[in-house]
């Protein structure tokens, strides 16, 4: 897919803003037209539709009551008149050239009410990748509109779960972050754990028990080819990619004692993180790599903990009711998600990573993993209910609560960064 050109036509002065940074937000009204040219022009407008509606941020205008067609607007600047009698504050406009196997969609964002283009791009495709282009094309008028980067053009993997509570039969799956283009990864022969992405979005590494024992496994998404961390020692799970992509943190349990290790993916070497009779595990790197979080019970009960990322220096950061666990790092370093269980609920929450402006964002029966969009505002995570299990997200500011569509019940979610 090529990279985006940008389209200049008039000026891109106005300040359209949606303000993301407030509690809870009135979506702004858009409108997004089919685009001329082709077929296609229609079901790239709907993906659009779709993932700017499912961020809460945005309210799309019903096409009926649209007044000009696709393509006047294609060959010539909207009538913002017509536009601002069905109050839309801004426009989507554009157009598909299908070359056969090919495609070029140009798109144009436009403020309505003061008369001006704030962007336009064209990119590039196969055919096949039409809806990649389409979240491209909703994360740039996100990332316009609200001022933050954009997560549409990304991913999900995920434990898919079937049969009863006692046998679940647990598979890795991977989707868009709308649902589409699903699959299954494992056959389900062997239970399967805890998927984390690599940073540059090209592997999972998740836990497995394959000939009776746990093991760490890396699987390249585009090949399918797997690779095993070898034996520990122990039991290992929990893996977590460090930014460069190039080593894993694991808990490895031994004894009744677990410790996190840092595992060289190439060479297989371990180096201990943490050491001594506490339990420790669950940790989630800081996105500089300098710091890594993690849950210890080393204070009687399981908190959250921060210390460098060579080990040593711990300093406990969770100090309410309950107990910790699952920390996840902001993309944007800014804030630590975590699961916190206390009078017989679990919730998703927040807290700085010095531990300061806690909050509780969730409560049910059952949420845990949570883990972030690669913008740090959404958090996706599973829910408990019964005997079954699904995924949700949720604004960090604890608004737009939605559940993700996938076949089956689903757990242990992560999120990939935008896909090169």
């Amino acid at each position: 897919m090529a990279a985006g050109s940008a389209l200049p036509f008039g000026s891109a002065h106005a300040q359209l803003q949606v303000e993301v940074n407030r509690g809870k937000v009135e979506p702004m009204p858009i409108a997004i037209s089919p685009m001329a040219g082709s077929p296609m022009g229609t079901q790239i407008a709907g993906v659009i539709t779709t993932d700017l509606a499912g961020s809460g941020l945005f309210r799309p205008i019903d096409q009926a009551a649209f007044i000009q067609s696709p393509q006047e607007l294609a060959d010539a600047a909207p009538r913002f008149p017509d536009w601002r009698q069905i109050n839309a504050q801004a426009l989507v406009t554009g157009r598909v050239q299908d070359n056969g196997g090919t495609i070029g969609v140009e798109f144009r964002l436009w403020d309505v009410y003061a008369g001006t283009q704030l962007t336009g791009m064209r990119y590039d495709a196969t055919s096949a990748q039409w809806r990649r282009l389409a979240h491209k094309i909703a994360d740039e008028i996100y990332r316009r509109l609200t001022g933050d980067a954009g997560y549409f053009d990304t991913r999900i993997c995920y434990i898919s779960e079937t049969g009863p509570a006692k046998q679940k039969v647990k598979r890795l799956a991977i989707m868009d972050q709308d649902g589409a283009n699903h699959a299954f990864l494992t056959d389900g022969n062997s239970l399967v754990l805890t998927p984390r992405f690599s940073p540059d979005t090209r592997q999972i590494a998740y836990m497995a028990y394959r000939g009776g024992r746990p093991t760490i496994y890396v699987r390249t998404i585009a090949t399918g080819q797997e690779i095993s961390l070898g034996d520990f020692g122990g039991t290992a799970f929990a893996p977590r990619f460090a930014p460069s992509s190039d080593s894993l943190l694991v808990t490895v349990a031994r004894e009744g004692n677990s410790d996190i290790y840092r595992v060289d993916i190439g060479s297989r070497s371990l180096r201990p993180i943490t050491s001594g009779s506490a339990i420790d595990t669950s940790p989630s790197y800081s996105p500089d790599g300098s710091r890594i979080v993690f849950v210890s019970d080393r204070g009687g009960i399981p908190q959250l903990y921060v210390m460098g990322s060579s080990g040593g220096g711990a300093q406990r950061i969770s100090f309410g009711n309950g107990r910790y666990g699952d920390p996840a790092w902001s993309p944007r370093g800014d804030f630590i998600a975590f699961t916190n269980i206390q009078g017989g609920m679990f919730h998703v929450g927040l807290m700085r990573p010095d531990g300061s402006d806690e909050r509780l964002i969730t409560r049910s029966y059952r949420d845990q993993s949570p883990n972030w969009a690669p913008n740090g505002r959404v958090i996706v995570f599973s829910r408990q209910s019964g005997d079954r299990s699904r995924l949700f997200s949720i604004d960090s500011n604890g608004y737009n609560e939605r559940q993700l569509p996938t076949p089956l019940d689903a757990s242990d979610p992560d999120w990939s960064a935008v896909l090169p």
